[in-house]
Protein backbone atom coordinates (compact mmCIF):
# COMPACT_ATOMS: atom_id res chain seq x y z
CA UNK A 1 0.00 0.00 0.00
CA UNK A 2 1.31 3.43 -0.93
CA UNK A 3 2.42 5.54 2.04
CA UNK A 4 -0.34 7.96 2.96
CA UNK A 5 -0.01 10.08 6.09
CA UNK A 6 3.08 12.13 6.87
CA UNK A 7 3.84 9.87 9.84
CA UNK A 8 3.65 6.79 7.65
CA UNK A 9 5.93 8.33 5.03
CA UNK A 10 8.57 9.26 7.65
CA UNK A 11 8.54 5.80 9.26
CA UNK A 12 8.45 3.86 5.97
CA UNK A 13 11.40 5.92 4.70
CA UNK A 14 13.43 4.73 7.70
CA UNK A 15 13.88 8.16 9.30
CA UNK A 16 13.75 8.63 13.07
CA UNK A 17 10.22 9.91 13.74
CA UNK A 18 9.03 12.46 16.29
CA UNK A 19 5.41 12.53 17.45
CA UNK A 20 3.86 14.69 20.16
CA UNK A 21 0.58 14.94 22.01
CA UNK A 22 -2.00 17.73 22.11
CA UNK A 23 -4.57 17.39 24.87
CA UNK A 24 -7.93 18.88 23.83
CA UNK A 25 -9.61 21.43 26.12
CA UNK A 26 -12.33 20.83 28.71
CA UNK A 27 -14.41 23.22 26.65
CA UNK A 28 -15.32 24.48 23.21
CA UNK A 29 -12.39 26.72 22.26
CA UNK A 30 -10.91 25.90 18.85
CA UNK A 31 -8.15 28.43 19.63
CA UNK A 32 -6.65 26.06 22.24
CA UNK A 33 -6.00 23.40 19.59
CA UNK A 34 -4.91 25.98 17.01
CA UNK A 35 -2.26 27.32 19.41
CA UNK A 36 -0.97 23.80 20.09
CA UNK A 37 -0.84 23.16 16.35
CA UNK A 38 1.30 26.28 15.89
CA UNK A 39 3.69 25.11 18.61
CA UNK A 40 4.06 21.56 17.32
CA UNK A 41 3.77 21.85 13.54
CA UNK A 42 7.46 22.38 12.78
CA UNK A 43 8.98 20.09 15.42
CA UNK A 44 7.11 16.81 14.95
CA UNK A 45 5.87 14.55 12.19
CA UNK A 46 2.43 13.91 13.69
CA UNK A 47 0.48 14.87 16.80
CA UNK A 48 -1.84 12.67 18.87
CA UNK A 49 -5.15 14.01 20.15
CA UNK A 50 -6.24 12.17 23.28
CA UNK A 51 -9.71 10.64 23.64
CA UNK A 52 -11.16 11.72 27.02
CA UNK A 53 -7.87 10.84 28.70
CA UNK A 54 -8.07 9.60 32.33
CA UNK A 55 -11.85 9.36 31.75
CA UNK A 56 -12.27 13.14 32.02
CA UNK A 57 -14.61 14.83 29.54
CA UNK A 58 -12.85 16.89 26.90
CA UNK A 59 -13.39 18.01 23.32
CA UNK A 60 -13.58 14.92 21.09
CA UNK A 61 -10.42 13.54 19.54
CA UNK A 62 -12.07 13.70 16.11
CA UNK A 63 -12.79 17.43 16.42
CA UNK A 64 -9.31 18.10 17.81
CA UNK A 65 -7.75 16.22 14.89
CA UNK A 66 -9.72 18.27 12.36
CA UNK A 67 -8.53 21.50 14.00
CA UNK A 68 -4.90 20.29 13.85
CA UNK A 69 -5.31 19.21 10.23
CA UNK A 70 -6.61 22.68 9.32
CA UNK A 71 -3.34 24.11 10.73
CA UNK A 72 -1.15 21.79 8.64
CA UNK A 73 -0.44 19.18 11.33
CA UNK A 74 -0.71 15.44 10.62
CA UNK A 75 -3.08 14.25 13.38
CA UNK A 76 -3.20 10.90 15.17
CA UNK A 77 -6.74 10.22 16.36
CA UNK A 78 -6.87 8.22 19.57
CA UNK A 79 -9.84 5.87 20.05
CA UNK A 80 -10.57 4.22 23.39
CA UNK A 81 -12.84 1.19 23.72
CA UNK A 82 -14.31 2.45 27.01
CA UNK A 83 -16.95 4.82 25.64
CA UNK A 84 -18.28 3.42 22.35
CA UNK A 85 -19.53 0.17 20.95
CA UNK A 86 -18.38 -1.27 17.62
CA UNK A 87 -21.09 0.59 15.68
CA UNK A 88 -20.04 4.03 16.98
CA UNK A 89 -16.32 3.27 16.65
CA UNK A 90 -16.56 2.19 13.00
CA UNK A 91 -18.77 5.20 12.27
CA UNK A 92 -16.16 7.56 13.78
CA UNK A 93 -13.42 5.91 11.72
CA UNK A 94 -15.37 6.47 8.48
CA UNK A 95 -15.91 10.10 9.46
CA UNK A 96 -12.23 10.58 10.31
CA UNK A 97 -11.14 9.22 6.93
CA UNK A 98 -13.65 11.45 5.12
CA UNK A 99 -12.08 14.43 6.95
CA UNK A 100 -8.55 13.44 5.92
CA UNK A 101 -7.42 11.81 9.17
CA UNK A 102 -5.45 8.62 8.47
CA UNK A 103 -3.52 7.82 11.67
CA UNK A 104 -5.51 6.08 14.40
CA UNK A 105 -4.17 4.88 17.77
CA UNK A 106 -6.17 2.03 19.35
CA UNK A 107 -6.44 2.02 23.15
CA UNK A 108 -8.50 0.29 25.82
CA UNK A 109 -8.95 3.51 27.82
CA UNK A 110 -8.63 4.37 31.51
CA UNK A 111 -11.48 3.05 33.67
CA UNK A 112 -14.20 5.65 34.30
CA UNK A 113 -13.80 5.34 38.10
CA UNK A 114 -10.61 7.43 37.72
CA UNK A 115 -12.38 10.28 35.92
CA UNK A 116 -14.99 12.96 36.60
CA UNK A 117 -17.99 10.71 35.84
CA UNK A 118 -17.21 7.64 37.97
CA UNK A 119 -20.82 6.36 37.79
CA UNK A 120 -20.82 6.39 33.95
CA UNK A 121 -21.40 3.05 32.24
CA UNK A 122 -18.35 1.74 30.42
CA UNK A 123 -18.76 -0.08 27.12
CA UNK A 124 -15.65 -2.15 26.32
CA UNK A 125 -17.65 -3.88 23.58
CA UNK A 126 -14.33 -4.76 21.92
CA UNK A 127 -10.81 -4.50 23.34
CA UNK A 128 -7.80 -2.72 21.86
CA UNK A 129 -6.54 -5.82 20.01
CA UNK A 130 -9.96 -6.45 18.46
CA UNK A 131 -10.08 -2.75 17.51
CA UNK A 132 -6.75 -3.10 15.68
CA UNK A 133 -8.08 -6.18 13.86
CA UNK A 134 -11.28 -4.32 12.94
CA UNK A 135 -9.36 -1.35 11.47
CA UNK A 136 -7.10 -3.70 9.50
CA UNK A 137 -10.15 -5.46 8.02
CA UNK A 138 -11.73 -2.09 7.20
CA UNK A 139 -8.55 -1.07 5.36
CA UNK A 140 -7.39 -4.30 3.71
CA UNK A 141 -10.68 -6.07 3.03
CA UNK A 142 -13.00 -3.03 3.02
CA UNK A 143 -15.28 -4.91 5.43
CA UNK A 144 -17.05 -3.89 8.61
CA UNK A 145 -16.83 -6.19 11.66
CA UNK A 146 -20.21 -7.68 10.66
CA UNK A 147 -18.85 -8.60 7.22
CA UNK A 148 -20.71 -5.95 5.20
CA UNK A 149 -18.76 -4.11 2.49
CA UNK A 150 -17.43 -0.56 2.93
CA UNK A 151 -17.72 1.78 -0.05
CA UNK A 152 -14.74 3.96 -0.92
CA UNK A 153 -11.08 3.71 0.01
CA UNK A 154 -10.06 3.20 3.65
CA UNK A 155 -6.49 4.52 3.97
CA UNK A 156 -5.40 3.91 7.57
CA UNK A 157 -2.11 3.85 9.45
CA UNK A 158 -2.93 1.83 12.54
CA UNK A 159 -1.26 2.45 15.88
CA UNK A 160 -1.26 0.79 19.29
CA UNK A 161 0.24 1.42 22.71
CA UNK A 162 2.73 -0.74 24.60
CA UNK A 163 3.78 -0.68 28.23
CA UNK A 164 7.28 -2.12 28.67
CA UNK A 165 7.15 -1.83 32.49
CA UNK A 166 3.87 -3.43 33.59
CA UNK A 167 3.95 -6.76 35.40
CA UNK A 168 4.52 -9.50 34.55
CA UNK A 169 7.48 -8.06 32.61
CA UNK A 170 8.01 -11.23 30.52
CA UNK A 171 4.44 -11.02 29.22
CA UNK A 172 4.88 -7.50 27.82
CA UNK A 173 6.51 -8.67 24.58
CA UNK A 174 3.86 -11.39 24.13
CA UNK A 175 1.16 -8.72 24.33
CA UNK A 176 3.06 -6.52 21.87
CA UNK A 177 3.35 -9.48 19.48
CA UNK A 178 -0.45 -9.93 19.62
CA UNK A 179 -0.96 -6.28 18.66
CA UNK A 180 1.55 -6.55 15.81
CA UNK A 181 -0.13 -9.74 14.56
CA UNK A 182 -3.52 -7.99 14.75
CA UNK A 183 -2.20 -5.32 12.39
CA UNK A 184 -0.51 -2.49 14.32
CA UNK A 185 1.66 -0.49 11.90
CA UNK A 186 3.22 1.60 14.66
CA UNK A 187 3.57 1.41 18.44
CA UNK A 188 3.85 4.27 20.94
CA UNK A 189 5.16 3.15 24.33
CA UNK A 190 4.44 4.32 27.85
CA UNK A 191 6.94 6.87 29.20
CA UNK A 192 10.52 5.66 29.52
CA UNK A 193 12.70 6.76 32.47
CA UNK A 194 14.37 3.48 33.36
CA UNK A 195 16.41 3.12 30.16
CA UNK A 196 18.18 -0.08 31.22
CA UNK A 197 14.89 -1.94 31.74
CA UNK A 198 13.50 -0.51 28.49
CA UNK A 199 16.62 -1.66 26.62
CA UNK A 200 16.07 -5.16 28.03
CA UNK A 201 12.48 -5.08 26.74
CA UNK A 202 13.69 -3.90 23.33
CA UNK A 203 16.20 -6.74 23.26
CA UNK A 204 13.30 -9.19 23.69
CA UNK A 205 11.38 -7.29 20.98
CA UNK A 206 14.25 -7.44 18.49
CA UNK A 207 14.95 -11.13 19.33
CA UNK A 208 11.44 -11.87 18.07
CA UNK A 209 11.93 -9.63 15.03
CA UNK A 210 8.95 -7.46 16.00
CA UNK A 211 10.88 -4.26 15.25
CA UNK A 212 10.94 -5.40 11.60
CA UNK A 213 7.16 -5.89 11.56
CA UNK A 214 6.09 -2.60 13.17
CA UNK A 215 7.54 0.85 13.95
CA UNK A 216 8.29 1.42 17.64
CA UNK A 217 8.28 4.95 19.09
CA UNK A 218 9.53 5.30 22.67
CA UNK A 219 7.43 7.47 24.97
CA UNK A 220 8.95 10.49 26.73
CA UNK A 221 7.11 12.60 29.33
CA UNK A 222 9.00 15.78 30.31
CA UNK A 223 8.75 16.31 34.09
CA UNK A 224 7.80 19.82 35.23
CA UNK A 225 8.42 19.56 38.97
CA UNK A 226 9.78 17.39 41.77
CA UNK A 227 6.19 16.78 42.89
CA UNK A 228 5.27 15.43 39.46
CA UNK A 229 8.31 13.12 39.54
CA UNK A 230 7.32 11.77 42.97
CA UNK A 231 3.69 11.34 41.92
CA UNK A 232 4.64 9.42 38.78
CA UNK A 233 7.05 7.22 40.73
CA UNK A 234 4.55 6.42 43.50
CA UNK A 235 1.09 6.46 41.92
CA UNK A 236 1.17 6.07 38.12
CA UNK A 237 0.91 2.38 37.33
CA UNK A 238 3.11 1.12 34.55
CA UNK A 239 5.62 3.98 34.80
CA UNK A 240 9.00 3.25 36.33
CA UNK A 241 10.68 6.45 37.57
CA UNK A 242 14.09 5.73 39.15
CA UNK A 243 14.82 7.43 42.49
CA UNK A 244 17.80 9.23 40.97
CA UNK A 245 15.49 11.09 38.57
CA UNK A 246 13.30 12.18 41.52
CA UNK A 247 16.38 13.28 43.50
CA UNK A 248 17.67 15.21 40.51
CA UNK A 249 14.37 17.08 40.21
CA UNK A 250 14.28 17.78 43.97
CA UNK A 251 17.79 19.25 43.94
CA UNK A 252 17.36 21.32 40.77
CA UNK A 253 17.50 25.13 40.97
CA UNK A 254 15.07 25.34 38.05
CA UNK A 255 12.81 22.28 37.98
CA UNK A 256 11.35 22.89 34.51
CA UNK A 257 14.80 23.36 32.99
CA UNK A 258 16.01 20.19 34.71
CA UNK A 259 12.94 18.27 33.54
CA UNK A 260 13.56 19.33 29.95
CA UNK A 261 17.21 18.33 30.37
CA UNK A 262 16.22 14.86 31.60
CA UNK A 263 13.93 14.44 28.56
CA UNK A 264 16.70 15.48 26.14
CA UNK A 265 19.16 13.02 27.74
CA UNK A 266 16.56 10.24 27.55
CA UNK A 267 16.01 10.88 23.83
CA UNK A 268 19.79 10.80 23.22
CA UNK A 269 19.94 7.37 24.93
CA UNK A 270 16.82 6.06 23.19
CA UNK A 271 18.23 6.95 19.77
CA UNK A 272 21.06 4.45 20.42
CA UNK A 273 18.81 1.48 21.25
CA UNK A 274 18.48 -0.98 18.33
CA UNK A 275 14.96 -1.32 16.95
CA UNK A 276 13.68 2.12 17.99
CA UNK A 277 12.11 4.07 15.11
CA UNK A 278 11.29 7.32 16.89
CA UNK A 279 10.07 9.06 20.03
CA UNK A 280 6.61 10.07 21.22
CA UNK A 281 6.80 13.18 23.44
CA UNK A 282 3.85 13.55 25.83
CA UNK A 283 4.23 16.99 27.41
CA UNK A 284 0.88 16.97 29.21
CA UNK A 285 -0.24 20.60 29.43
CA UNK A 286 3.33 21.72 28.67
CA UNK A 287 3.39 21.62 24.88
CA UNK A 288 5.48 24.82 24.84
CA UNK A 289 8.57 22.84 25.81
CA UNK A 290 8.38 20.33 22.94
CA UNK A 291 10.06 22.47 20.22
CA UNK A 292 13.02 23.15 22.54
CA UNK A 293 13.41 19.48 23.50
CA UNK A 294 13.29 18.37 19.85
CA UNK A 295 15.83 21.05 18.90
CA UNK A 296 18.24 20.25 21.75
CA UNK A 297 17.99 16.53 20.98
CA UNK A 298 19.26 17.22 17.46
CA UNK A 299 16.01 16.21 15.77
CA UNK A 300 15.36 19.38 13.76
CA UNK A 301 14.56 20.14 11.03
CA UNK A 302 11.86 17.53 10.51
CA UNK A 303 11.72 15.97 7.02
CA UNK A 304 9.29 17.34 4.44
CA UNK A 305 8.03 14.41 2.37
Amino acid sequence: MKAGTNLEKVLVSGMFAVTAEAGPPKGTSAAVMQRKAELLRHCCDATNVTDNQTAIVRMSSLAGCVLLKQQGVDPVMQIVCRDRNRIAIQSDVLGAIALGIGNILCLSGDHQMFGNHPTAKNVFDIDSIQLIQALKAMRDEKKFICGDDISGEVPLFIGAAANPYADPFEFRVTRLAKKVKAGADFIQTQAVYDVAKFAKWMEMVTDQGLDKQTHILAGVIPIRSAGMARYMRDYVSGVSVPDEVVTRMEQAKDAKEEGAGVAIELIEQLKEIPGIHGVHIMAVGWEDIVPEIVKQAGLLPRPVL
